[in-house]
């Protein structure tokens, strides 16, 4: 096509020359764009528009070798069969090119933007989904990829994608709970109802904290130090108790007797006002004490109060009896226990 201008009789050296040719000029117009967008981009304060243009440079480079060699491919003077294989390989090297340049340009600009709202929110399960997405697209743009290629070299795509799905369908029956603990790890962690380091109660049997979610279960530590991994669809079935949410604070009770003829009102002030002075206490909250009941033995009270952190209500409870114990022996005020009297029959 182009050969008629350059006047050089040998068929292959004229394509060989219109290929160089081409070649060059389609570099020389990458290199004149990729130096003006260069300049552009070094006003702007991210560095995401220069990765793109460094990443994008070896498909630029393969589509436009794949767009000279289809234009020399006119010059060539071969058979039908022939000239059709190489048209083949030369849409082949394009669709290619624009299936790595798509990717590059998607995997920078999306999964950047996940990325940096994964570190946000500071959860290993975000990172998974993000690595599972990240998998799905590449696999998604090979497989267009891929049908594209087969199409240029004119394979029938309705049996290949019949076949695919067929086989797809086999696949997901056969990976059918795997699948689903994945979807309910991501179910699980878009409501955030359980995170890391929360402390959760799974029915009667588990309590633990949050050690890690993964895609297909979720590891919790028991206090006796033991691990107990529930895979997530369980786990998204379960009526789960989280101490965590709303907030970290949570309540502590604490239940105490006094000998009937005691004062009422001098028992709750002086518990009140040991209660107040607890090292990780809420302010936020009331701190309350109630006159229970009239028992068979004592005079029954409760206290409640707040406590700043879950992870403090061991400690918030040993502290707290151990004021109230203190005070009350101090102010003379008598904490019976039970005892049995027992009378023995003179006969």
């Amino acid at each position: 096509m182009f050969g008629a201008y350059i006047g050089i009789e040998n068929e292959y050296l004229r394509a060989f020359v219109v290929f160089v040719v081409s070649l060059i000029v389609f570099r020389l117009a990458l290199g004149i764009l990729t130096y003006v967008v260069t300049r552009l981009t070094a006003k702007t304060k991210t560095d995401l528009d220069d990765m793109i243009i460094g990443k994008s440079s070896f498909p630029l480079s393969m589509l436009s070798f794949g767009i000279a060699f289809l234009v020399m491919l006119p010059e060539l003077a071969v058979g039908e069969g022939l000239a059709s294989i190489l048209d083949g390989l030369g849409f082949t090297l394009v669709a290619v090119a624009i299936g790595m340049l798509i990717y590059f340009v998607v995997d920078l600009v999306l999964f950047r933007a996940l990325k940096k709202l994964s570190k946000r929110t500071k959860n290993e399960m975000d990172d998974n989904i993000i690595s599972l997405i990240h998998g799905a697209v590449k696999v998604a743009l090979f497989v267009l990829v891929f049908i594209y290629i087969l199409d240029i070299w004119g394979v029938e795509i309705g049996p290949f994608l019949a076949g695919l799905g067929i086989a797809g369908l086999a696949l997901a029956l056969a990976l059918q709970p795997i699948l689903s603990n994945i979807f309910s790890g991501i179910s699980v962690i878009i409501d955030k109802s359980v995170r890391v380091n929360d402390l959760v109660y799974l029915g009667t049997d588990v309590k633990g904290k949050i050690l890690k979610v993964g895609l297909r279960s979720t590891k919790i530590r028991t206090f006796d130090n033991e691990l107990i991994i529930v895979p997530n669809n369980k786990l998204a079935d379960s009526m789960i108790q989280n101490v965590a949410l709303p907030d970290p604070k949570t309540r502590v009770t604490i239940m105490f007797g006094v000998a009937y003829g005691s004062d009422v009102d001098k028992v709750k002030r002086i518990v009140l006002k040991e209660l107040k002075t607890m090292t990780d206490l809420d302010d936020s909250e009331d701190t309350v004490v109630r006159f229970l009941e009239m028992a068979d033995s004592a005079l029954n009270f409760k206290a409640y109060f707040y406590v700043d952190s879950f992870d403090n209500k061991a400690n918030a409870v040993d502290e707290a009896n151990t004021k109230i114990y203190k005070a009350l022996n101090k102010a003379g005020v008598e904490i019976p226990f039970p005892q049995m009297d027992v009378h023995l029959k003179k006969k």
